[in-house]
């Protein structure tokens, strides 16, 4: 049996005194009770429930895995600093770690469909797996053994040419600065803000660059802590049946062509 010793109590404690803070005042800013507060960072309550966990990383900005896996007691003062000003080291963005999943009756994962009408409630249920459970459930053939796998709906027409209203299937990113860049992703953003399927980058000043297959479309950037999480496209599915070719793409082809005889006479 592995064990694996954990960190939050002593951790959550440690950066309430490092900005100066009350128990009282985090209370608040928590919006826990103290008693709860005290139970937590005592190590009374063992296992604190995934929503708490969030709390306290996206306040004090430090990743959920730093904040159970890293005793920042033993920390240096400088790499202290660095951690509490957002440079976490695990990941870019914050409390996003933790995924709600379903799996079947042979406790395979299964791949949830996110549809349409269900992506306001999505950034709010994402982590609960209440609603993770509601959602349409699907065993899909030939995905890979590991990962985790959902399939979103597209809209818009920002990733032509795969067509609007595809559905595509894609893996749970865990460590975003894995993510080589321009790698397509679905991406989910906080607030009123859709779904967007766009080439990543990441960027070092906590920042990340959203870019369009179309090119009729601006890329721009945001910050990782807009971000709820981020799904590696794999492959995506659509009932669009291709378009003939225009009359310019005809004549563009029979350039391209040309070009390739001319090279080979010349040879």
């Amino acid at each position: 049996m592995i064990h694996t010793k954990l960190f939050f109590h002593s951790n959550i404690r440690l950066l309430r005194e490092r900005k100066k803070m009350s128990q009282e005042e985090v209370s608040l800013e928590l919006d826990l009770s103290r008693n709860k507060l005290q139970a937590l960072e005592s190590g009374k309550t063992v296992n604190p429930s995934a929503m708490d966990m969030i709390k306290f990383s996206e306040y004090f900005k430090v990743s959920v895995d730093s904040l159970l896996k890293v005793d920042l007691l033993k920390l240096g003062e400088l790499k202290l600093k660095e951690l509490m000003t957002g440079n976490d080291v695990y990941m870019t963005g914050s409390g996003i770690r933790v995924l709600a999943i379903t799996v079947d009756k042979n406790n395979r994962e299964n791949t949830e469909y996110v549809p349409v009408k269900a992506k306001a409630g999505y950034r709010a249920g994402y982590n609960d797996p209440e609603y993770i459970a509601a959602l349409p459930k699907f065993s899909l053939p030939n995905l890979p053994k590991t990962g985790t796998f959902r399939m979103f709906p597209t809209t818009g027409d920002s990733m032509l040419p795969i067509p609007e209203n595809s559905d595509v299937i894609a893996q749970y990113v865990q460590d975003w600065k894995n993510l080589k860049p321009n790698t397509p992703c679905i991406v989910i953003l906080k607030g009123e803000q859709d779904f967007v399927f766009k080439l990543v980058t990441v960027q070092s000043n906590n920042e990340v660059l959203l870019k369009s297959l179309n090119r009729n479309y601006t890329p721009y950037t945001v910050n990782s802590e807009d971000i709820l999480e981020i799904w590696k496209y794999y492959k995506h599915q659509t009932g669009t049946l291709p378009q003939p070719e225009t009359d310019l793409q005809e004549l563009k082809t029979l350039i391209l062509e040309l070009k390739r005889n001319q090279k080979i006479d010349a040879k």
